[in-house]
C-alpha cells in the first residue's frame, strides 16, 4: 500500500465537510476527480471509510477510527513540509562565524542582531579565532563563515572585502597631554600588546608597524583580550597598539591617536567555501547590505 498525502488529505477535509461538493472546493479539484480518490483509498486499505446514500455522506466505522488518526498524521505532513521548506531556504540548523578582534565594533553585532531578527530559528555559534584558524576552519568545515585578514588565497573559497582597519596608538591621558604624539615618540615606553597566541597576524603586524617607525617595542605584559589591553593603559602600565573598533569599547582615560603611515592600514573580508548551504551566503548578503550603507 501506497498511500499519498493528496489522498490523506481528502480523507481527513471530507471526514470533517461530510459533503462532497464542499470538499472538492476545499481541496480545489473537482468533484468526480475526488470521488475517483476516495474510492482508490478505500480500495487500497480493503474496505469502505465512507458510507454513500441519496444526499448524505456518513462514516463507516473504520472511517470513525481513522479520523483522528488521519488528522495527526496530516498535521504532522504539514509541518514536515514547513520544515523542510525552512531547512532548505537556510532558516534552520546552525550558523558558526569565525570572527576576530577587529570585526567586534560595529559590522558583526549588527549582522547577527539582523539575521537572528529574520531566522530566529537558525542557532548562531560564535568563534573567537585569529585569521589563519578561521582558515583552517572554513577548510575543514568546522566553521561556515569568517572574517579574515586580506589578502587570502584559496580555492573552493569564496572571499568578498567588507571593512578597511587601522592601528591607533593607545595611550592615558594621565601619561599624555601632547595634543600630538607620534608613534616614534615611544620608543622608549613600555608596552602591552594582544598576545601571539590571541591573534599571530595582528601580533606580527604591530611589530612590523613599529619597526617602520625605527624601534622594537618593549612588551611589559602580554594579554588575550583586547578590553583587557585598554585597562591597562589606562591605569598607566604602558602604551599599546590597537585597532580602530577598540574606540566603541568607550574606557574612560584612554587616547586614541593615528599613525601617519599606510602601513597601520589592512582590510578585512568575509570569507566561507563555494558549496555551503543558503543561510551562509544569507548571513553574507546581511553583512554587504550593512556595508553599503
Amino acid at each position: 500500500m501506497s498511500l499519498s498525502l493528496d489522498a490523506l488529505r481528502a480523507f481527513v477535509v471530507l471526514s470533517d465537510e461530510l459533503n462532497f461538493g464542499r470538499t472538492a472546493r476545499r481541496l480545489n479539484v473537482s468533484q468526480p476527480a475526488l470521488t475517483k480518490q476516495i474510492k482508490r483509498l478505500e480500495e487500497e486499505i480493503g474496505g469502505r471509510l465512507f458510507e454513500r446514500t441519496t444526499g448524505r455522506v456518513s462514516l463507516t466505522a473504520a472511517g470513525e477510527a481513522l479520523r483522528d488518526r488521519s488528522r495527526t498524521l496530516m498535521n504532522d505532513a504539514t509541518a514536515w513540509e514547513s520544515f523542510a521548506r525552512q531547512a532548505v531556504r537556510g532558516e534552520l540548523g546552525s550558523l558558526r562565524i569565525g570572527f576576530g578582534i577587529a570585526t567586534l565594533g560595529d559590522l558583526l553585532p549588527r549582522a547577527v542582531i539582523a539575521f537572528r531578527k529574520a531566522f530566529p530559528n537558525v542557532m548562531l555559534e560564535m568563534h573567537d579565532l585569529a585569521s589563519q584558524a578561521q582558515m583552517e576552519g572554513l577548510l575543514d568545515g568546522s566553521i561556515d563563515l569568517g572574517f579574515v585578514r586580506l589578502p587570502v588565497t584559496a580555492p573552493g573559497l569564496q572571499v568578498t572585502p567588507v571593512l578597511e582597519e587601522e592601528l591607533l596608538i593607545a595611550v592615558a591621558h594621565s601619561r599624555f597631554t601632547k595634543a600630538h604624539v607620534a608613534l616614534k615618540d615611544l620608543r622608549n615606553e613600555p608596552f602591552v600588546l594582544i598576545s601571539n597566541s590571541t591573534s599571530k597576524t595582528f601580533r606580527q603586524h604591530t611589530i612590523s608597524v613599529c619597526a617602520a617607525a625605527g624601534f622594537t617595542p618593549t612588551v611589559i605584559q602580554e594579554v588575550s583580550e583586547l578590553f583587557t589591553v585598554l585597562n591597562l593603559v589606562r591605569a598607566g602600565l604602558g602604551v599599546s597598539l590597537v585597532p580602530s573598533t577598540a574606540r566603541r569599547m568607550r574606557v574612560p582615560g584612554v587616547r586614541f591617536l593615528s599613525i601617519s603611515t599606510p602601513a597601520a592600514k589592512w582590510k578585512i573580508g568575509m570569507a566561507w567555501r563555494k558549496d555551503r548551504y543558503d543561510r551562509v551566503r544569507t548571513f553574507a548578503g546581511i553583512v554587504q547590505s550593512i556595508v553599503s550603507t
